[in-house]
């Protein structure tokens, strides 16, 4: 027994040193894991570090012409998000501005919009957007919600006093509770605190994933397999090779990832409530996760250069699907699914309740048990992969005879049909 984990460890040893190696002769794989993950985190805080835009202007048609609609276009323009920046006589004119980029946006007010607030009825107004950029939706929506729930109380007031209440009846009938509104970690709703935390952890996955597929695909083009085992091994041993090649990973993204998950965020003063040693766990596992997912994935992986074409693909599918952006409640049951099928679903709905949120263990409970799950299975599909390479490798001489066999059942002519292509 002593010997069998002495050889074990050697093994393991040699393994993770050899893929080490490789990793570090690779000019691309260390573009994607050392600039790529080192810079990426960087280039990502400076470009939405302008997360906060003020004064966007807007064009406001106002049809109404009455002393609601005005009161109402006064107050948008003393928000801080808004500039009325012209008031046109139709909707034509406001269009060709916002098509001329000199307004970011429309308020329209309908002709009946004072005689429906005169009678007692639900008057509407419209409000269009340059959706060029989400800040300027953002800020034309933030500044007429604001406005508009400030008019709502006082035209519930006046409905109230007309009724017959006193000044103060009324303002205790529409405002029964007091609150103060306070955002004390974003008060500006700075879009990128939102957004960034979900991407550091995304760029974790997606860097390991595509430099490990990488070297899979060159490993692959030359021959070579991502699989071997020591001829001593007579094809066992799938587990010390998928814990050697995942143990360099580990090793190497355990320092990325605390540098992603701590350092960056401390650079560009993104907050950071969670404890440390919390949010340090749930990096382990989702570490851990990736690995053996990326070990899994990349298997797929014949040609070096289909790398670039599904990181174009998936990269905004993923961010999209771990819920920063839309609620996960409101996907439908495929893409829920379809989610669960990667590490950064649950690794940034977790980071996000420990560090952003300021929760503990417990608020990211659902999230660590998934990703023990995941990667459970994970490693055993790794060392499936692993067992099916080398079974691969090892009967490769018989595989060719039963092709040429089926070949020459089929009146297949291979150098006649290379004669052919080759246009002779």
């Amino acid at each position: 027994m002593k010997g069998y984990l002495k050889n074990w460890l050697a093994d393991w040893r040699n393994i993770l040193l050899h893929e080490m190696k490789e990793i570090f002769h690779d000019g691309g794989v260390l573009l994607i894991f050392l600039v790529a993950g080192l810079a990426y985190p960087l280039l990502y805080n400076v470009i939405y570090s302008n997360g906060i835009l003020t004064d966007t202007p807007i064009a406001v048609v106002d049809d109404a012409a009455c002393p609601d609609s005005r009161r109402f276009i006064r107050e948008i323009d003393a928000t801080r998000e808004v500039k009325v920046e012209a008031k046109c006589m139709n909707m034509q004119e406001a269009e060709r501005l916002m098509q001329e980029r000199k307004v970011n946006g429309i308020v329209y007010f309908p002709r009946d919009f004072g005689e429906r607030l005169a009678r007692m009825e639900t008057a509407t107004l419209s409000v269009y957007a340059d959706m060029s950029s989400f800040l300027y939706y953002k800020n034309a929506l933030i500044a007429t919600n604001f406005v508009m729930l400030h008019e709502i109380g006082q035209i519930q007031m006046e409905r109230y006093e007309f009724a017959g209440m006193t000044a103060q009846d009324a303002y205790q009938t529409t405002k029964p509770v007091l609150y103060d509104d306070n955002n004390p970690f974003n008060r500006a709703f700075n879009y990128s605190f939102f957004l960034i935390s979900a991407i550091l952890m995304l760029i974790i996955q997606q860097t390991m994933f595509y430099g490990m597929s990488l070297l899979v695909g060159t490993q692959r083009e030359r021959n070579h397999s991502f699989a071997s085992l020591p001829d001593r091994l007579e094809g066992r041993g799938m587990v010390r090779v998928v814990l050697g090649r995942g143990g360099a990973y580990w090793l190497l993204y355990l320092a990325i990832g605390m540098y992603i998950a701590f350092i960056v965020p401390a650079i560009f003063g993104i907050p950071q409530r969670g404890q440390f040693g919390e949010v340090l766990a749930l990096l382990l596992f989702f570490i851990t996760d990736c690995v053996f997912f990326s070990m899994t994935w990349s298997t797929l992986i014949t040609r070096r250069e289909s790398v670039f074409l599904i990181f174009l693909a998936i990269s905004p599918i993923l961010l999209f699907l771990t819920g920063c952006s839309w609620p996960t409640c409101a996907f439908p049951k495929f893409w829920k699914l379809f989610s669960y099928l990667f590490p950064s679903t649950f690794g940034v709905q977790g980071f996000i309740n420990l560090s952003t949120a300021g929760g503990d263990m417990q608020a990211a409970g659902l999230q660590m048990r998934a990703m023990i799950l995941q990667t459970i299975i994970y490693f055993f599909l790794s060392c499936a992969c692993i067992y099916a390479e080398n079974w691969v490798i090892r009967h490769k001489e018989k595989i060719e005879e039963k092709k040429a066999e089926l070949v020459r059942r089929a009146g297949i002519d291979p150098e006649e049909d290379a004669r052919i292509i080759a246009g002779d």
